[in-house]
């Protein structure tokens, strides 16, 4: 059952699975430029394959779940690049083709290898907020100004959302949620969209008290704590020195599974691949079931989260 996916992965991971790292950071680290406001979406156009391969290096260091390239992959965003709605959607459904054939081609070949150490991993589609389209920062803030409102947020997302199901994920992931008003739009458009497959909603946080609009999570989480097509909530790309406090907030706020993928904290309080690894056990152990990175980690951070946790599970 598609429903149960996510959570048999983390059953099977012992309780707590790997998601990859930083996308548009490995992208560099091959010379790509992303200075674009597509972002790292950009290279679904420039050069496809260099999006398979970083896919395969998250693979190879133990990612348990694969993000696809379509955080900042927007119809409208397509669209002032000069391309067509149908050429915008194809797009799409590329990030996720090249996410699953990374998965597909590495998983053939580690199941016949007898010390393979891996799990079938998970495609997630990468839904960013809309304050990532805007690319102005306001995910950060929250201030998506007056005349945005439930009905518009609902509007912008939906054909990306339905293009991204259409392409065969396993799950759907929103990422940087910046206030309560989108994240109650995400659910609204799961349960209209009867979407069948797991999703998690992960907000930022600029402070590790509240969402980046000031609300509470308490008032964020409201509305997904009371939805089925929800199974995850968490924090992602905010400093990981806030993790631990924000974890033991969530554990009281709600019942779904905890995810965290942090930034490495630059400039001001930057981890280490190894201090990623020792605080990741710790995240576990306070209740977080899916760990990873976001900007400025590494395949390399991701190996030594997931060797942490494979050795102390």
């Amino acid at each position: 059952m598609k429903r149960q996916m996510l959570h048999d992965l983390i059953e099977n991971a012992g309780g707590c699975a790997v998601t990859d790292g930083g996308f548009a950071t490995q992208l560099e680290k091959h010379g790509a430029s992303i200075n674009d406001p597509l972002w790292s979406a950009i290279y679904l156009i420039k050069d496809p394959h260099l999006i398979k391969q970083v896919h395969l290096e998250y693979l190879e260091a133990g990612a348990d779940i694969l993000v696809t390239s379509s955080y900042q992959a927007t119809l409208p965003g397509f669209s002032s690049k000069g391309l067509s709605i149908e050429e915008g959607e194809s797009l799409l459904e590329k990030s996720v083709k090249l996410a699953v054939e990374a998965r597909d081609g590495f998983w053939n070949s580690a199941i016949i290898n007898p010390g393979n150490k891996y799990r079938r991993a998970l495609v997630a589609a990468s839904i960013g907020s809309y304050g990532s389209y805007l690319a102005d920062g306001s995910e950060y803030s929250g201030c998506y100004g007056p005349d945005v409102n439930l009905k518009k947020l609902k509007d912008f997302h939906r054909r990306r959302l339905q293009v991204l199901v259409e392409a065969g994920p396993d799950l759907l992931a929103f990422e940087t949620i910046p206030n309560k008003l989108e994240a109650q739009a995400c659910v609204e458009l799961l349960e209209e969209e009867s979407v069948k497959i797991p999703s998690w909603i992960c907000f930022t946080t600029v402070d590790g008290e509240n969402a980046p609009s000031g609300e509470s999570f308490k008032d964020c989480l409201e509305a997904l704590n009371k939805s089925n097509k929800v199974d995850a909530v968490g924090i992602n790309c905010a400093p990981p020195h806030l993790m631990e406090n924000l974890i033991c907030k969530f554990k009281q706020l709600t019942k779904k599974a905890i995810i965290v993928y942090p930034n490495s904290g630059e400039p001001s309080k930057c981890f280490h691949d190894d201090e990623f690894g020792f605080n990741a056990t710790r995240w576990r152990d306070l209740g977080a079931k899916i760990i990873g990175g976001c900007c400025r980690t590494t395949p390399s951070t991701i190996q030594i989260i997931s060797n942490a946790l494979r050795e102390k599970s």
